[in-house]
Order: structure tokens, then sequence, then C-alpha cells
């Protein structure tokens, strides 16, 4: 075939473009994928924020935290902040308190006992700490705020269950006919009884027809009445809880208090249908 044919020139330009080809296949970088990564960008991810981690409702139960109005006393202010689950208080703090001076001692020392009395009592008819009368006073009220935000049967369960069986309300009504719903706790104050040296009283908390707390809420003092009564009245709550009926020993050398304690506990037991 002659140099100048054109079918030689067709032929050698196709080998000359095959070659062109495979040459700049042969100079083209391979992809490699440590590379890549070693670049700390991962490939095909999307970084995604937690979804609900700041919502308090979230997962919880129907858990509800309500905190109370802030209430002024003559020594400083108290505020309260409760949850509250299915209806009943199972935490109670103070956020405020009176401080400074004697006062931080009186707060250290009553509020402890008023956040575990709210939490027995599931109101806020809660008695007070001695010692601790405006301090009491400020934690109860700011407790009922609560309550009243929280709508729930717990902010009329402890006066209006005074009333006997149906005086509970809606709370005392859907724990009869609940199913699987927890007993509903009763707070009862039996009548002062005047004994030689002085009122009886007795409070119980009754809850599926047990007694479950008993306290004195009057009881003798002055002098030897009140180591007396110091004496007896935790060893007849005790009492009372065990025997969940009226029908308890009275403590030696407390005759008075503790016949005033029964005669009390009784009337007690009697508004419950106990």
């Amino acid at each position: 075939m002659k140099k100048s044919h054109p079918l030689r020139r067709i032929v050698l330009a196709g080998a000359a473009t095959v070659s062109g080809i495979v040459l700049l296949l042969t100079l083209k970088p391979s992809s490699d994928p440590a590379a890549a990564s070693a670049e700390g960008t991962p490939q095909g991810q999307q970084s995604v924020a937690p979804q609900g981690s700041g919502g308090v409702q979230a997962g919880n139960g129907g858990d509800q935290t309500l905190t109370g109005d802030v209430v002024k006393t003559q020594y400083g202010n108290v505020q309260v902040r409760i949850t509250v689950s299915g209806g009943k208080i199972t935490s109670a703090a103070a956020v405020q308190a009176p401080t400074g001076g004697r006062s931080t001692e009186v707060s250290t020392n009553s509020v402890p006992k008023l956040n575990q009395a709210a939490t027995a009592a599931g109101s806020a008819d809660i008695d007070a700490v001695s010692g601790a009368t405006y301090t009491s006073g400020g934690y109860k009220k700011s407790l009922q705020s609560a309550l009243d935000k929280a709508g729930s049967s717990a902010a009329t369960g402890g006066g209006s269950a005074t009333g006997g069986g149906s005086g509970g309300g809606s709370a005392d009504a859907s724990g009869s006919t609940g199913g699987g719903g927890a007993a509903q706790a009763k707070t009862l104050t039996g009548t002062a009884v005047t004994t030689d040296y002085g009122p009886v009283q007795v409070r119980i908390t009754v809850t599926g027809g047990k007694i479950t707390k008993a306290e004195a809420v009057q009881s003798p003092t002055g002098g030897r009445s009140s180591q007396i009564s110091g004496d007896a009245v935790p060893k007849l709550n005790q009492a009372a809880v065990a025997a969940g009926t009226a029908d308890i020993d009275a403590v030696s050398g407390a005759t008075y208090t503790s016949g005033g304690y029964k005669e009390s506990l009784q009337s007690a037991l009697d508004q419950a249908g106990g």
C-alpha cells in the first residue's frame, strides 16, 4: 500500500487516537477512599440534633412540675415547687425560704419536715412546724397555689376528706371505680378530747381502708406534760398504724393522754366509716 493511500492515513490516525486515550488513562490519579476519610468529612452522613430533649413532659408518664406563688412572710419569702403524678404529690421542695441569722437555722430544720408532710398528706392541710410558724404558714399558702395550678384531686383531698366516704369528691369517686388506679388517701381529724392535763386531738391518713399515718395535732404541754407527750405520742401513733383501730394499749405513765388519744382516734375512724 502506498504511503499516500487514503486508507493508510485513516488506519494511522485511528492508532494514534487509541494510543492517546491509553496514555491519558494511565496518567489519571486513582481514587483513594482512605484519603477521603482522612479529611474528616464522612460521606453520606448528616448531623441530626436529638428531638424532644428539651421537653419535660416527653416520655414522663404525665408528671407535672408546678411552682406555687411567692408568699411574703415577716422573715422572708417562701415558695414551693411540687411534682404531681396520677393526682398525687410525689415530691415537694421549697425553692425559696427565709435565710439569714436565726432564719437560716429555722428554715433548715422546718423545710424538710414540711416537704415530707406535703408528700404524705397530698394536700396543703399540714401541721405547722414548731418554732417555724411564719415559714410554715407561707409554705402552706404556696403549696396550695401550686395544687390549684395542677387542678388535681390532691388540691381538695385533704380538707374535703373529713366529710367521710363521699367527701373526697371526684378523687374518691375515681378511686372506687378506676380500674387499676391507686387507692385514694383520706386525711381525717378526730374531735379534740379534753383531759385533766390538756386537749388531745388525732389526725389520721386512711388509704384503702387502712391507717397509713397517725399523728397528734394537739397534746398536753407545759412542764412535766411536755415530757410525757414527747414520750407517749410517738408510741401511740405507731400503735394506731399497727393496729388499724383505736383498740390500742395505753402508754405507761401517760394514762390521760392515752385515753384522750384513743377517743379522738376513734372519732376520726368513725368519719372514715372505719
